[in-house]
């Protein structure tokens, strides 16, 4: 078996054995119980917290390669003005397409609306037109 697996089953008893001894204890010792049977130290139990070496990563990456980050981390100031730049520019861009847009939208609306006006004035005019004539008839009908 690789190292590897032997430590992921090493892990893996002693998440088991977590578990089963957890069930009694208040979340602060079930963590520090969690960390010892994780790392095997025993100062977890007291809650010293043990001391861990941090070694600096060896990269195998040729000299011009830089490794992809989160935007904004290895751009200098002029490149980050020029990205504010470049985002009002294209948030401007939208701005006035949607203007655009709404202009039209509400000429078109009010040509409806118009339409709709002329429509409705000239049922009236005709409406008008038979009461008169109506009120004619009915006039001369009783005389």
């Amino acid at each position: 078996m690789s190292v590897l697996l032997l430590v992921i089953l090493h892990m893996l008893g002693s998440l088991e054995q977590f578990m089963l001894s957890s069930g009694r204890g208040t979340a602060e010792s079930c963590v520090q119980k969690l960390i010892m049977a994780v790392t095997g130290d025993e100062t977890a139990a007291t809650g010293d917290m043990p001391a861990y070496q941090i070694r600096t990563p060896t990269t195998t990456l040729p000299q011009g390669v830089v490794m992809a980050a989160s935007p904004g981390t290895l751009h200098s100031p002029q490149q980050m003005a020029e990205e504010a730049t470049r985002k009002r520019e294209l948030r401007l861009l939208k701005n006035r397409e949607a203007a655009r847009e709404c202009r039209r939208k509400k000429k078109e609306y009010v040509k409806c609306l118009e339409n709709r006006v002329a429509v409705l004035e000239n049922q009236n005019k005709t409406l008008i037109e038979e009461l008169k004539a109506l009120k004619d008839l009915y006039c001369h009908k009783a005389e």
